[in-house]
């Protein structure tokens, strides 16, 4: 889309200019089509174009985990950098990649990747930061995926029984409690000043803030609140 003549700063007080090319990436084909993370990928994106004179050449859409390097649709994505002489946008950096070495080896690649999330500078400078950044993210998906398995141990521990032995129902087990994961710190927001705050309070703040449910087009309800915090309070208990 190209923006209107006139520039208009950025927050970072400097506009856009030039061919972009976009990538998005959600962990599950199931996320990409129910547009969990796509749209809020894609807004992210917009508010960091604002302004200025740019095109968006192409949009490219990764059904895969962080932490693979099997990327058909990134690969197509920086082939068309490359093509457009574009630069590469993504919403952030856990969304390229959350294995440190292999995001170092995209940016020693001929394509400038630019972060909605976090300014990096050109230079030895930009590979220390991404580095670092990149660390970071690797670490926080191996958390989560330490944090997922205690979760699941320690609800067999109880007799609880976790579906029937197949991988798709671990599939959908590893996805919710990620999930959880992720909402754990926008709960944890919430309760800071309200910690006696009801589940339906809880369920109407959660629609406010427009906080995706597991369900394409579903609200938050007083029930499915109490249920998410249940299970968040399991997940505590497993990892103290």
């Amino acid at each position: 889309m190209d923006q209107q003549e006139e520039f208009v700063p950025t927050p970072a007080g400097e506009p856009h200019r030039g061919r972009y090319v976009s990538y998005l990436r959600v962990s599950t084909q199931r996320q990409g089509q129910s547009g969990l993370g796509l749209d809020a990928q894609r807004e992210a994106i917009k508010r960091h174009l604002d302004g200025g004179r740019w095109t968006m050449i192409e949009e490219y859409v990764e059904h895969e985990s962080g932490r693979s390097t099997s990327r058909p649709q990134l690969d197509r994505a920086l082939a068309a950098c490359r093509r457009h002489k574009a630069r590469l946008v993504v919403s952030r950096l856990d969304r390229l990649a959350r294995n440190a070495k292999f995001l170092l080896m995209l940016i020693d690649g001929r394509v400038d990747v630019e972060f909605c999330d976090f300014p990096v500078p050109e230079g030895a400078s930009g590979r220390l930061i991404l580095s670092i950044m990149s660390s970071v993210a690797e670490f926080e998906s191996r958390i989560i995926g330490e944090r997922t398995k205690a979760a699941l141990a320690a609800a067999k521990r109880r007799g609880k029984v976790i579906g029937g032995h197949n991988a798709q129902s671990d599939r959908n087990a590893a996805e919710a409690a990620e999930r959880d994961a992720k909402l754990r710190p926008i709960i944890e927001r919430i309760r800071k000043d309200r910690p006696d705050i009801s589940a339906n309070v809880l369920a109407h703040a959660l629609n406010e803030m427009r906080v995706a449910t597991a369900r394409k087009g579903s609200r938050w309800h007083a029930m499915s609140a109490q249920r998410l915090l249940r299970r968040l309070g399991e997940r505590s208990e497993a990892q103290a």
